[in-house]
């Protein structure tokens, strides 16, 4: 029976081995996709897509997290009344304690996200417009123009 095991086993790596290379070797000469205003390459999103997700946090994330953490703390509160005098009581503080902690830092992480999201938009955006500025006066300078 070992020796079906590693026989098997071994058929399974050779299998794995074969598909890491097929897997390296398919995009390994592929260039990268070019980034062109409104395309679908790679790069990130839209800014409406942006936009789209700054407000999911806003509407639904954010108060979703704050509600499910209103109902925890309720019912551990609950529960380390009922628990008074007992070292389980003690326990079930810190874990609420801890679990506050995470709930602020998650909340903090969501407003992070959300403001990134907005800001990240018009920082592409201001860029673009930016580069294509120095470009046209870049051009308008150039002594090509007159050929």
């Amino acid at each position: 029976m070992t020796g079906e095991f590693n026989q098997g086993l071994g058929g399974s790596r050779a299998a794995a081995t074969d598909q890491q290379a097929d897997m390296r070797l398919n995009g390994a000469g592929d260039p990268p996709a070019p980034l062109v205003p409104g395309g679908s390459g790679s790069f990130g999103s839209t800014p409406a897509e942006k936009s789209a997700a700054a407000n999911t946090i806003e509407t639904e994330l954010e108060p979703s997290t704050k509600k499910a953490a209103e109902h925890a703390d309720e019912a551990t509160g609950a529960a380390v009344k009922e628990f008074d005098g007992w070292d389980t009581a003690t326990g079930l503080k810190k874990v609420a304690d801890t679990w506050d902690k995470q709930v602020k830092n998650l909340m903090g992480r969501l407003t992070s996200e959300k403001s990134a999201l907005r800001g990240a938009s018009g920082l592409f955006v201001r860029n673009d417009i930016g580069l294509g500025n120095e470009f046209k006066s870049i051009g308008s300078q150039s002594k090509l123009n007159g050929m």
